[in-house]
């Protein structure tokens, strides 16, 4: 299903919500719009407000001001003093840890949700039989949560969230209590649950991976506010702040261009091959850094020499971290570790081709 765009949803359809909250020091200013049919990834470091954004919607945390809006309905707004209790909402919730009850088995885990809105027994079993079967653990109905896989717990906690037809899904970090050789298969398994699902979903992630596949739109935000939002695609080419870059694994730079020349506020000078003017941001990968022990021939446009700061273990290829005139992330095997000498505090130059550059309007 292809959902609308998010400046066309009404309070009738999806989510609207302004969200304000003050508490103990930190503001959260957030603007959320979720059509129907949409998987929206929120995103953001430590501190950034993720959560204070979960408890609200789930009725867990009243605003300070503000209001949100759910399919219609309105759910809180101080100023008229409407607050709908978390247990009233149609609003369902997948935890990280997924706190299935662990005395319950499978089915009666699923049919919890459904109990306490007042379904009779007997309907609730049946409902949650086929949720189980639909999510793939018809087998598995009778089981109590201590003999199932982490990804099998990941879905009757999904089964369960789904079962009583929220209009809001949040998931809370869905993926992180998996192991590596698991979270593949499950990621790909809760994406194709979402693409089923009616409803609006939000899913707060620290992994930019489960974000890109998992989500339509990202949503960024850092000290309580929006700095970027968009398609994966569009946020993964045009980062405009450092989180943002770190996250999708660039190196960024702001600095003011002229022609296909970008002088950084430090004085550093970046070539791109993009044609822009005035205040930009330039980004490139790091895999795009060649790194040498003297400045190497032919004079590359983008060649600057570096201190080694630091080197890390980063999936198959090895991270180096320089300092100088333009501070660098650059990713190397580990072969050429041990060929340059890669050490902190090692003396070499970077070169990057102009064509890896890309510049666009800050």
């Amino acid at each position: 299903m292809t959902p609308a765009h998010p400046s066309a949803v009404s309070a009738a359809e999806g989510l609207l919500a302004r969200l304000g909250v003050n508490r103990s020091g930190f503001r959260l200013d957030l603007g959320l719009r979720l059509v129907p049919g949409e998987t929206v990834a929120l995103l953001g470091p430590n501190g950034a407000g993720k959560t204070t954004t979960l408890q609200v919607l789930a009725g867990l945390l009243a605003l300070t001001d503000g209001r949100v809006e759910l399919a219609g309905e309105l759910l809180d707004d101080p100023v008229c003093a409407r607050f709908v209790h978390a247990a009233e909402r149609r609003v369902g919730m997948v935890f990280q840890d997924y706190l299935l009850f662990p005395h319950l088995s499978a089915a009666d885990n699923v049919a919890f949700g459904l109990r306490a809105r007042g379904v009779p027994r007997k309907a609730a079993t049946a409902r949650a039989h086929a949720w189980l079967d639909r999510v793939g653990l018809g087998a598995q109905v009778d089981a109590k949560p201590r003999a199932l896989s982490g990804g099998q717990a990941q879905r009757v906690a999904l089964a369960r969230a789904l079962a009583t037809e929220p209009r809001l899904l949040l998931l809370d970090e869905p993926l992180a209590a998996l192991d590596a050789g698991t979270r593949a298969q499950v990621r790909a398994d809760l994406r194709r649950h979402l693409d089923g699902y009616a409803g609006c979903a939000l899913v707060v992630t620290h992994d930019p991976l489960d974000a890109m596949v998992l989500a339509d739109r990202l949503v960024v935000i850092e000290a309580g506010r929006l700095v970027q939002e968009g398609a994966p695609a569009e946020v993964a080419r045009a980062p405009r702040t450092e989180y943002v870059a770190r996250l999708v694994g660039l190196n960024l730079y702001r600095g003011t261009s002229t022609g296909m020349s970008v002088t950084l506020p430090a004085g550093g000078r970046i070539a791109t091959a993009d044609v822009v003017e005035g205040p930009v941001f330039v980004a490139f990968p790091p895999s795009a850094v060649a790194l040498y022990r003297r400045r190497p021939q032919g004079s590359p446009r983008n060649c600057w020499p570096g201190r080694v700061d630091g080197v890390e273990q980063h999936g198959h290829t090895v991270r180096v971290r320089l300092q100088g005139p333009v501070p660098v992330l650059a990713d190397v095997t580990a072969g050429a570790v041990a060929d340059l000498s890669l050490v902190p505090g090692a003396e070499v130059w970077a070169a990057v081709k102009a064509t890896e550059v890309h510049a666009y309007p800050a």
